[in-house]
């Protein structure tokens, strides 16, 4: 019996201070679920510390990224979103991901990303209480929930949220939303 995700490849951002079950927790989940998770950092194949101290290795660069090659996008939190949302290309390539209508999951501070990106104006979301006024002025609409799917956004608060975001994830991936 093939797997809801045979077929499907989603990709996730890595970097320095990323949060360590925010990062592991959806990427083996989907892995279980039968996606191809392709994980990109600001350079490849270099290994990434989270900030409780789990390595992560990322898989490509962020320049070596086609969008058009996945199904969705998975942002974790941590501090690593405020110096990513600072990268031109990673903007560029949620913005890509928002004008193709594919999934873009964002939890915990994972929503500075999207933020940064100009693509949350007039969406649901959730996510961390500190990011709560960077959502609510970057135009979004702010709901505190376990999780939150609006369209092709799916978000969550923390990392006791993560059961609820990945099955919110697996919703919009299998198009139940």
């Amino acid at each position: 019996m093939p797997s809801p995700l045979t077929g499907k490849r989603i990709l996730m951002f890595v970097g320095d201070v990323y949060e360590d079950l925010e990062l592991w927790y959806p990427k083996l989940r989907m892995i279980e679920a039968g996606a191809q998770v392709v994980v990109a950092g600001p350079e490849a194949r270099v290994t990434y510390m989270g900030k409780n101290g789990y390595p992560c290795q990322s898989d490509t660069s962020l320049s070596d990224v086609d969008p058009e090659a996945f199904d969705g996008l998975i942002v974790p939190g941590g501090f690593m979103p405020d110096k990513l949302r600072r990268d031109p290309r990673v903007l560029k390539l949620v913005r890509d991901f928002d004008a193709s209508g594919k999934l873009i999951a964002a939890i915990c501070h994972g929503g500075w990303i999207p933020i940064s990106a100009g693509v949350y104006h007039g969406v649901r979301v959730t996510g961390s209480p500190g990011i709560k006024d960077d959502l609510i002025n970057a135009g979004a609409l702010w709901e505190d929930a376990p999780v939150v799917v609006d369209r092709h956004f799916v978000s969550s608060r923390k990392p006791d949220d993560l059961p609820d975001f990945c099955r919110g994830i697996l919703r919009v991936l299998q198009g139940e939303t």
